[in-house]
């Protein structure tokens, strides 16, 4: 995937994270950009660690595990945030 296809993968991830787990975080949309690539990148490393697969390309299997990354993040910020 190209960095123009990461920014798109990057902006659909993070705006499914923010839509499952809404609340009051700080950040517009680069924010939810960065969220969004950080959590591809975390659930990438983690599903290939479990063997599971790795975000490999923009497909459901892979929205799926970059979500889930998206989401591990968000959950971390707001409870290191506290």
């Amino acid at each position: 995937m190209g960095i123009i296809s990461w920014l798109v993968f990057g902006l659909i991830v993070g705006a499914l994270a923010k839509w499952i787990m809404p609340g009051r975080d700080p950040g517009g949309f680069f924010v939810t950009m960065l969220l969004g690539i950080a959590g591809a990148m975390v659930g990438g490393f983690l599903a290939s660690f479990l063997g599971i697969g790795g975000v490999s390309g923009f497909n459901l299997g892979s929205l799926i595990i970059a979500v889930a990354g998206a989401l591990l993040l968000l959950w971390l910020y707001r409870r290191f945030r506290r």
